[in-house]
C-alpha cells in the first residue's frame, strides 16, 4: 500500500454527517434491568443520570439475537456495556464530561451515529473525523484543528472504525432501517469497495483512464485502500466478515500515522478506542468489537493498553472514581 497517495487523499476530502433515527422499544427481558451506580463524588451521579437518559429506553436485551451477533463476532459487545466499561475506565483516568473531547471517525451512514450518540451523551458533542466506511479523511489537519478543542489541561477520546449491517435473520452486510421496507446493505461504501476488489482479483476489471473522480473522491480512496487485502478477501470463510476486519486493518494504519504526526496536541491525555460497529435493526441493539483501546500520554507514547478492559467479568455496574 502506498500511503503517501493516501494520505494525500485525506487532506482534499471533508466527510459528510447525519442523525442517527431514533430506536423503537420492544418488550424483551434484559439481563441487566437496571445500572448499579457507583457514586464516589456528587458529579458522578449526573453521570448516572446521562447512562439512564441513553440506555433508559430504547431496544433491550435479546438473548437469541446476542446469540446470532457472538456466532458471527465473537466478543462482540452491546453499545451499553461498552459504554459502562469506557466511562469506568477513562473516569478512574481523571475523564468527564466537563474536561474531555469526543472525537469520532465513523462511516457517514446515519445508522453508524448511533455510537456516537451513546458517547456523545457523556461526553457532548463530537469532532468529526471520518468519512466514507469510517476512514479517518479529515487526515492531519483534521487532527491537528481537533486537538486544538481539546479543553485546557483535558483529555481526548478517539472512536473509531468501519461499520457492518446484521439482519434479524443473520445476514451480515445486510440491515432493517426505519421506513424502509428493503432490507438494505450496510455499510454500501465497504460492499462497493469490496466489489471493486473482487473485479481485479478475479479479472474482470474495467480497464479505464479515470484513477481518480472529484465528484466521489472518497469512494475512490476506498478502493484503493481496500486493494491490498483482495487475496484475504477471497480466501475467506464469509467475505462479508472478513470485510469489516480488512477495512479496520486500513483504517488504523493510517489513524496510527496520523496520530503520530499531530502527537505533540495531546494535552494530558488520549485514548483511541478502535473498532467495528454492528449495526442491527431498529428492534435490536447495536453492538462493538473492541480491537484497539490504548492510552497515550502528551508524548504521544502508549502508556497502557487497556483492551482487557472488554474481557473483565461483568456486571451491569458503573464504578466512578
Amino acid at each position: 500500500m502506498k500511503l503517501s497517495t493516501a494520505s494525500m487523499c485525506l487532506l482534499l476530502v471533508s466527510s459528510a454527517y447525519a442523525f442517527a433515527p431514533s430506536k423503537v422499544q420492544v418488550c424483551v427481558a434484559r439481563p441487566l434491568t437496571s445500572l448499579s451506580i457507583v457514586v464516589g463524588e456528587d458529579s458522578s451521579v449526573n453521570v448516572s443520570e446521562k447512562m439512564e437518559q441513553i440506555f433508559g429506553s430504547g431496544p433491550q436485551f435479546n438473548a437469541d439475537f446476542d446469540q446470532v451477533v457472538q456466532d458471527h463476532f465473537p466478543n462482540a459487545l452491546s453499545n451499553e456495556e461498552l459504554v459502562t466499561r469506557v466511562v469506568t475506565k477513562l473516569s478512574a483516568k481523571g475523564y468527564t464530561g466537563a474536561n474531555t473531547l469526543l472525537a469520532t471517525s465513523l462511516c457517514c451512514d446515519e445508522l453508524a451515529r448511533q455510537l456516537e450518540d451513546d458517547l456523545t451523551g457523556i461526553y457532548g458533542n463530537n469532532f468529526n473525523l471520518g468519512g466514507l466506511a469510517g476512514f479517518p479523511f479529515a487526515g492531519n489537519t483534521g487532527f491537528g484543528a481537533m486537538s486544538a478543542h481539546i479543553p485546557d489541561d483535558g483529555y481526548c477520546l478517539i472512536a473509531y472504525g468501519p461499520h457492518v449491517g446484521l439482519a434479524a435473520d443473520g445476514t451480515v452486510g445486510k440491515v432493517e432501517r426505519s421506513g424502509i421496507s428493503l432490507v438494505d446493505t450496510c455499510c454500501g461504501s465497504a460492499f462497493a469497495a469490496s466489489n471493486y476488489v473482487k473485479g481485479i482479483t478475479d479479472g474482470g476489471a474495467e480497464i479505464t483512464t479515470k484513477l481518480q473522480e472529484f465528484t466521489d473522491f472518497q469512494q475512490g480512496a476506498v478502493h484503493e485502500l481496500i486493494l491490498p487485502h483482495g487475496k484475504r478477501l477471497n480466501e475467506a470463510e464469509d467475505r462479508m466478515v472478513e470485510l469489516p476486519f480488512a477495512l479496520y486493518d486500513s483504517q488504523d494504519l493510517l489513524m496510527r500515522e496520523i496520530v503520530k504526526k499531530g502527537s505533540t496536541g495531546i494535552k494530558r491525555g488520549l485514548a483511541l478506542m478502535g473498532g467495528i460497529q454492528i449495526n442491527t435493526g431498529p428492534d435490536t441493539l447495536d453492538y462493538f468489537v473492541p480491537l484497539r483501546f490504548d492510552f497515550m500520554d502528551y508524548r504521544g507514547d502508549v502508556t497502557e493498553d487497556m483492551l482487557d478492559i472488554f474481557k473483565e467479568p461483568f456486571d451491569g455496574t458503573l464504578s466512578l472514581k
